[in-house]
């Protein structure tokens, strides 16, 4: 049953506004900016949602349930007035009473930053879990951390990546969030470890010769249509004493300010770049401070509700999102041996019952790993009942398959060799209940090939459960011409049940609907091409096949691969009288990390191909390429409407999931893609006709690798693609200066190709002349657009936590 918006008392709600305009932020309603009035309606907006937060947190029904406690490095939450005021079903009377203040509700949505709180999928997911944690009232904590700078703004130089700092919160920090500084921790780091006794009872007892304060901010996440608010909280390291008044008299300034500085290093920047030491010890840093701020406001959460410290995993669970917050694991365990004196045995009853493990990558290179002698230096307890829980497990490795050293070596949380490091997700799938995949492929993947020994110890422990997106941002909110349209059709319920969409399937050939339908997405291309005219003065047309590839700038991803087909359009229209081709827009957007200097290369081939090729009037304007900068959140809201062509391309086994796949197929475009991640369930779902599949599935990519993959002989064998990769060696897209673009060719030569994009291209290409002969079919094209929003709706987030709450967490909800 739907609930009643919240009620809204429109005058009451203009004097917070005008209250926080002159009280909060100093101006007046005469010389007030569109920040300043932007920044006293979320202050306004966000006292409502404060007082639902404490309300919510009161509730005994909430106190009394079991809980999530979902903890992520990453939470990309995206700008959350214009969402919340959809949750909160006041969208329609904000945009009144702001309008009766002189202000438009849309221009003063745009003046709200990103908060920078991740870096890429990773992020987005956890943000539509807590959405739809709190859409279904399932009882959940959010646990991030409060970064002050998030990953980089990124901008171009000259086709290079460029990196600032991204001061998400502004001079006046953000209007949603509430400090709690009454829930605040103390963490500690480095020191020793010491013996006791207690009574006649030998204890261990960890000394930390350095402390940081845990201070949380909770971010409302608002229930759609419910007085619901659960907390995201975020730390934010802070000093204890953070300045030293003697040193200062003394005349140290810097010395005075020391602990200030190392403190808010913590919490500076997502994920500081760590491919040098000083990098990997702040990270691992970072992930401590998180896990231990989260776990020890968990079981303050647990005790002050008169509960049983043996009854913690009936009452919370953990859910690890990836391997950074692992450290929790052994963090809890230490807390409950050295703070409540448990002995082992009791205190591996309570902890292993309480984590669960999100695993979200197969590939060796992301699965974390850390330094022995580091966790020691830094962690030193920590590192002792790490070996404990590896001492005792490889104990019930040895019963399982006696005398199997390999055995032993694979699943050890201690990976020898001259320098050894402690795996962390073997010591997730250890200290866990529950381990999780992402899509199907991906979990059926994590069984047979990344833990298939845990998975013989453990035959219960390993699940799937398939990503989704929330409904609520990624089509009521960001394509409300679409969401108008579905709602004519099946009414108002279906951000809540997805599903519904199902009956717009029955008007896929209907030629009056299929007009609205493609009017709605006409109107969307041509507000981004609007958008690239104003901001990069790139000039496209709407009629154009909007070609979408966003996501983070990895190898594995294949940017470089949609960069080949892109040279092979190019060269053919120069070279091939008889070529024809619909006009395309290709548009990117992504981030490559501050250390990978390969994928900071391919953005910079892709830039300069793009500047060519846009300027070069031998092709008529038939092939345009967009590099958005700075890719984020809102950037997608505008982008993914948009999409006409999804590109989800990567190497086939190489993908967990992807989620950017559900958003674009959800908003009407068809998927050009492999066998990989959840393409596999989008395919099942609208149906072969109306995806475009191509390349090696995961058993062939095996099968070539093991026989030896030499992506020479692809080169050699196929004259477009010479051709097209021909074309970055001399000085086509760098004029007098020929080999600047080497870097991209060298890889998928000299370099090996690793995902195989040379063994790909010739069935990429085909796919797209397929999809090009498609598009110009308009009433088929669009009947292939319209079953592709109207037969995703399993994709929905709200559908994953079920999985979760049914299968692993066993949750109820709790109807405010």
């Amino acid at each position: 049953m739907t609930k009643q918006p919240h009620a809204f008392d429109k005058n009451a709600f203009q004097l917070s506004v005008q209250k926080h305009l002159s009280a909060t932020y100093a101006h007046t309603v005469e010389n007030a900016d569109s920040r300043a009035w932007y920044l006293a309606m979320g202050r306004a907006l966000a006292e409502i949602t404060t007082i639902n937060l404490l309300e919510t947190e009161a509730d005994e029904r909430v106190v009394n349930a079991k809980s999530v406690n979902y903890l992520s490095l990453e939470f990309l939450i995206g700008r959350l007035t214009g969402n919340n005021l959809i949750n909160m079903g006041l969208y329609e009377s904000v945009t009144e009473a702001m309008a009766e203040m002189g202000q438009n509700l849309t221009d003063l949505l745009e003046e709200e930053r990103d908060p920078s709180l991740g870096n890429g999928g990773l992020g987005r997911l956890a943000a539509c879990f807590m959405d739809s944690l709190a859409a279904q009232e399932f009882p959940s904590v959010g646990y991030g951390l409060h970064y002050e700078y998030g990953l980089f703004k990124q901008s171009f130089a000259e086709g290079r990546q460029q990196e600032a700092p991204d001061a998400w919160r502004g001079v006046e920090g953000y209007p949603w969030e509430v400090a709690r500084p009454e829930l605040a921790q103390e963490i500690g780091f480095y020191g020793h470890v010491e013996s006791y006794d207690d009574n006649g009872v030998q204890r261990r007892r960890w000394v930390p010769s350095m402390y940081v304060k845990a201070m949380p901010w909770d971010v409302p996440v608002v229930g759609y249509q419910s007085n619901t608010v659960y907390p995201l909280r975020l730390w934010e390291c802070q000093a204890i004493a953070p300045f030293s008044l003697e040193s200062f008299n003394n005349g140290n300034y810097f010395e005075a300010q020391h602990a200030l500085i190392d403190a808010g290093n913590i919490t500076k920047v997502l994920y500081p770049n760590d491919n040098h030491e000083k990098g990997k010890t702040l990270r691992l840093m970072q992930q401590f401070f998180h896990s231990s701020a989260s776990v020890r406001d968990i079981l303050r959460r647990h005790l002050d509700a008169g509960l049983a410290l043996a009854d913690l995993s009936k009452q919370e669970t953990i859910q690890l999102n990836d391997t950074h917050p692992t450290i929790a694991i052994p963090e809890l365990m230490r807390i409950l041996m050295d703070e409540y004196h448990l002995d082992w045995d009791a205190a591996w009853a309570i902890s292993s019952k309480t984590f669960a493990y999100t695993n979200h990558t197969l590939l060796p290179e992301a699965l974390e790993t850390w330094s022995e002698s580091l966790i020691q230096h830094l962690l030193p307890r920590h590192m002792e009942i790490i070996y404990e829980i590896n001492h005792r497990f490889l104990q019930e490795v040895r019963a399982k398959w006696p005398g199997d050293v390999a055995k032993q070596q694979k699943l050890s949380i201690i990976q020898e060799g001259f320098n050894r490091v402690v795996r962390m997700a073997n010591l997730c799938v250890i200290g866990s209940y529950a381990v999780n995949g992402v899509a199907a492929l991906h979990s059926e993947l994590v069984k047979r090939d990344l833990f298939p020994e845990f998975d013989a110890l453990y035959p219960t422990r390993l699940h799937n459960v398939t990503n989704g997106v929330t409904p609520r941002r990624w089509l009521k909110f960001c394509n409300p011409g679409l969401s108008e349209l579905v709602s004519e059709i099946v009414g108002n319920d279906w951000p809540k049940h997805l599903e519904q969409l199902e009956a717009v399937s029955q008007y896929a050939k209907d030629a009056a609907f299929q007009k609205r339908y493609m009017a709605v997405k006409r109107e969307n291309k041509q507000r981004l091409a609007d958008w690239v005219k104003t901001n990069l003065d790139i000039e496209i047309s709407a009629d154009a096949i909007f070609d979408v590839q966003i996501k983070r700038l990895h190898e594995y991803k294949r940017q470089h691969l949609n960069l080949l087909h892109i040279l092979s359009l190019y060269h053919r229209l120069l070279n091939e009288p008889g070529f024809d081709m619909a006009p395309r827009v290709v548009f990117f957007a992504a981030k490559a990390a501050p250390g990978y200097h390969l994928a900071k290369e391919i953005i910079f081939a892709i830039n300069k191909v793009a500047e060519k090729v846009n300027n070069d009037p031998r092709i008529g304007g038939k092939l345009k390429v967009v590099f958005i900068p700075d890719y984020r959140v809102s950037m997608a809201e505008m982008i993914i409407p948009a999409a006409d062509v999804s590109e989800q391309i990567s190497t086939a086994g190489k993908e967990a999931s992807g989620t950017g796949n559900m958003k674009m197929a959800l908003n009407g475009a068809l998927t050009i893609g492999t066998m990989d991640g959840a393409n596999v369930e989008i395919r099942e779902e609208v149906g072969d006709d109306n995806i475009y599949i191509f390349g090696l599935e995961v058993d062939e990519v095996e099968a070539l690798k093991a026989q030896g993959y030499n992506p020479f002989e692809y080169y050699h064998a196929d004259p477009l693609l010479k051709a097209s990769m021909d074309l970055l060696l001399g000085e086509e897209f760098t004029p007098g200066q020929p080999g600047l673009l080497r870097a991209t060719y060298d890889s998928l030569l000299d370099g090996g190709d690793p995902y195989l994009c040379l063994a790909d291209f010739a069935s990429y290409v085909k796919a797209h002349e397929a999809m090009d002969k498609q598009y110009r079919d308009k009433a088929g094209w669009a009947q292939k657009a319209i079953l592709n929003t109207a037969l995703v709706g399993k994709f929905t987030s709200d559908r994953s936590i079920r999985d979760y709450v049914d299968n692993i967490w066993q949750l109820k909800a709790i109807n405010r």
